[in-house]
């Protein structure tokens, strides 16, 4: 190979490089768009909210957070006036709930690669979008709409490549309302008997990671082949907050799984974290158990975790 020949590879591959790295730059910053800003925190009587990702790789990940407060991102004034304008009691009643409350969705994507929060970005537009859709419908969001999203990404991805997620709305009275698709279920930490409480795994329920199995209940059932059969109708948990400084957690397996030398940070480590910071904000509860838990040691995943502490 001649020396010109040599010079037009190397500029070539540096080309290349290049390239990749534009795209590389221009998928993070599509992806920094979907991340939650500080105006998205739900705003709630006697409810403090606050939480996070935090990318394995320091700038995106698989991991995805969305807040719903529906007094913030809707309308409701105005959804009232049509529902009431078009004779439908039952929506002005869900509407009017909807002031009280606010949805929290916490979703992983298997994996952590820096393109897996391509995935998340897929959720996040489709569930926004089907809100819209329930709120119309129901006044609501309901399960309907996970049942269509988890075949709607059974349908356009594979058993490799499915992502977990928990939707929970919480209310002003410090009620929690959940379904669970293969993520870790929330926990709750008690202020008075200062400790996690036991909740015995019996009482909720889970399901399949969205994607790896389409919903029984789609219209489209005959239409669709699944090697691995199909999911049974989701149902929703319920977890309450009886008392001012309760604190419940929602979290991916980044915090869960989060190890030194075969020794694991959850649950004891995290619960003596809370014992300490359990009457901070739920912003600082958030920063110190991130800074507890890197000093415990490294994660090696993505890691997200969401702090609700019920302030009244």
């Amino acid at each position: 190979m001649d020396h010109d020949s040599l010079k037009s590879i190397i500029r070539e591959i540096r080309k290349s490089t290049a390239d990749l790295a534009g795209e590389l730059e221009n998928l993070q910053e599509i992806a920094q768009y979907l991340n939650p800003s500080s105006g998205d925190l739900p705003e709630l009587n006697g409810i403090d909210v606050y939480g996070q990702t935090i990318p394995l790789n320091g700038m995106i990940g698989g991991d995805h957070i969305i807040y719903i407060d529906f007094k913030k991102r809707y309308d409701l004034e105005a959804r009232i006036q049509r529902a009431r304008e078009q004779n439908r009691p039952e929506i002005v009643e869900n509407l009017e709930r909807c002031r009280q409350k606010a949805g929290i969705v916490l979703a992983d994507v298997s994996g952590h690669w820096i393109t897996d929060a391509l995935v998340a970005g897929m959720l996040h537009q489709a569930l926004l979008l089907g809100a819209i859709y329930e709120l119309d419908f129901f006044g609501d969001i309901t399960t309907r709409l996970f049942e269509n999203l988890n075949t709607r990404f059974y349908q356009s991805s594979s058993v490799r490549k499915f992502l977990t997620m928990v939707y929970g709305e919480i209310m002003e009275d410090g009620t929690f309302r959940f379904i669970c698709a293969g993520h870790p279920h929330p926990i709750v930490f008690s202020r008075s008997f200062d400790k996690i409480v036991n909740i015995s795994p019996e009482t909720l329920t889970t399901f399949p990671p969205i994607g790896t199995m389409p919903s029984d209940e789609n219209i489209d059932r005959r239409t669709t082949r699944s090697p691995l059969g199909f999911k049974e109708r989701y149902e929703v948990n319920q977890l309450n907050l009886m008392g001012s400084g309760d604190i419940l957690l929602l979290y991916s397996d980044g915090l869960s799984e989060h190890s030194q030398r075969g020794e694991a940070y959850f649950p004891r480590h995290l619960e003596n974290c809370l014992r300490r910071v359990k009457d901070l904000s739920a912003k600082e509860i958030f920063q110190a158990i991130e800074s507890d838990l890197v000093a415990f040691s490294r994660p090696s995943d993505d890691l997200s975790l969401v702090v609700i502490k019920r302030t009244v």
